[in-house]
């Protein structure tokens, strides 16, 4: 069984999903994460970032770092996504899967009241009679999700998550996974390979270890950030060094690139009606492998323009990869702050994020939301509010904090369950219940692309008086 663990935040994939709520988009987050009983864990947006992570029956071997392990042929272990072969289970075996999957993992974060219990009589309900093909067994599946009142959680046909598997982050075809050594450092091992891809191609192989992209070291950078680094524009080409096997020959391979990247982030400098002060605006429109990248680029660029108040324009940004959303809240952070925390029933979902890094800039922000504002982007939004770092204006974001993930059954179909959601640094559920501006009227003339910003930039005086405030608050 695999395992990918997706976002339920709002922006657009290609993957056939269904439609939650009115708006009918569900990317893929990106989170370290381990099930039992898993054997690929991914994170997903406009591509997926595929991780193998062997279940305790699974027959596939856990990787070590080459210190302990001896060297093998890299061919011996050449894999391709999707790499299982469905394996002979009866009709009643598939319910049974995904039945004890919801059994593990599901998270209610309805009304509905689940319990074990009430499962466990699901399931004597559900196996009392013989089910004779393959077709009706997929249709109970359907209804005994659908029985959970979760509209995220849904059964995925084998077409749909063919689909899915095939999705690929870096534009090149690899997908990669942190393995860590026994110094506990960790290395970048190739842990997905499409079949034909342009990596595969050049020579990329399963279990390769990627030790520096286009001359620039690797070592100790997370797969979010080197996936980040494999993007350019299509058509052009990436020089990576690989690491054959475990501890094999050491190659440097030009690959060309067919995926388009596109800038999530624009940005242009204002002055405030005063002429005394600059307000450097950033708007975000999504949450990509670029996000991170390309925002730090425009905030250095603004400051170096002499910035001295940020707006950072969140409106109708419906989220993306949920790890890009952390990685930019972290750039506004002290050291120390508290980012997101994350709760499940799963022991792995019970993390509280933290910064970990200095701030990038520690001028007053202004973060404008409105009823669009979701998942990753109110992430960032609740991190640098309930931090004391910006203050919040315009409406009620819209209260999109689940998360999913999606599992292989062993006929190749599958199924998406909810198994968490997250809680801001101050322990409100953002889930159903969106993020209360501080202001609501203050912008009220503000509108898409570049109109009249000027009531926020008349306003400076009081945004600063109140992340001061708020400072002194939470210091007692």
């Amino acid at each position: 069984m695999n395992v990918w663990l997706i976002p339920s935040s709002l922006c657009t994939t290609t993957a056939s999903v269904s439609k939650p709520h009115h708006l009918h988009h569900l990317p893929i987050i990106p989170t370290k994460l381990t099930l039992h009983n898993t054997l690929l864990a991914t994170t997903l947006s406009f591509g997926f970032l595929f991780t193998s992570l062997p279940s305790p029956s699974s027959a596939i071997p856990t990787p070590h770092s080459p210190s302990s392990e001896t060297c093998r042929d890299a061919d011996s272990s050449d894999v391709t996504v999707p790499t299982n072969a469905p394996e002979v289970v009866t009709n009643e075996g598939l319910v049974q899967e995904a039945w004890q999957i919801v059994n593990d993992d599901f998270l209610d974060t309805g009304r509905h009241r689940w319990s074990h219990d009430t499962w466990q009589l699901k399931k004597q309900d559900l196996l009392s009679n013989s089910i004779q093909t393959r077709s009706k067994a997929h249709n109970i599946i359907k209804r005994m999700l659908a029985s959970l009142g979760d509209p995220y959680t849904r059964y995925l046909s084998p077409e749909e998550f063919s689909k899915m598997a095939r999705y690929d982050m870096t534009g090149i075809g690899i997908n990669l996974r942190e393995v860590n050594d026994d110094n506990g450092d960790h290395r970048l091992k190739v842990w997905g390979l499409i079949l034909d891809s342009p990596a595969h191609s050049a020579g990329v192989r399963q279990g390769d270890e990627i030790l520096a992209v286009n001359n620039t070291e690797v070592k100790g950078k997370s797969a979010f950030e080197v996936s980040s680094l494999l993007q350019g524009p299509n058509g052009t080409s990436v020089t990576i060094q690989v690491m054959h096997g475990n501890c094999g020959p050491v190659e440097s391979i030009e690959v060309q690139r067919q995926f388009v990247a596109r800038t999530p982030v624009s940005y242009r400098m204002e002055q405030t009606d005063s002429g005394a002060a600059q307000v450097g605006y950033i708007r975000l429109k999504e949450f990509n492998a670029l996000a991170r990248k390309d925002l730090v680029i425009a905030t250095k660029r603004l400051q170096d323009m002499g910035a001295s108040y940020f707006i950072l324009d969140l409106r109708d940004n419906l989220g993306g990869l949920v790890q890009a959303g952390i990685e930019i809240a972290k750039l506004f952070l002290n050291k120390g702050d508290m980012v997101i925390y994350t709760v499940g029933r799963d022991p792995q979902f019970q993390q509280a994020v933290v910064s970990d890094t200095s701030p990038l800039i520690r001028a007053p922000v202004v973060v404008l939301v409105n009823d669009k504002t979701a998942s990753a982007s109110e992430i960032v939004a609740s991190a640098l509010h309930d931090n004391c770092r910006a203050v919040l204006v315009g409406k009620r974001t819209f209260g999109k904090g689940l998360i999913q993930s999606v599992f292989e059954l062993q006929d190749g179909s599958g199924v998406v369950i909810t198994v968490g959601k997250y809680v801001t640094p101050k322990h409100k559920d953002i889930n159903g219940n969106g993020i209360e501006p501080d202001f609501q009227k203050l912008p009220v003339k503000l509108q898409y692309g570049f109109h009249d910003l000027s009531p926020i930039f008349a306003a400076w005086d009081d945004v600063s008086q109140h992340l001061t405030k708020c400072s002194m608050l939470q210091q007692g």
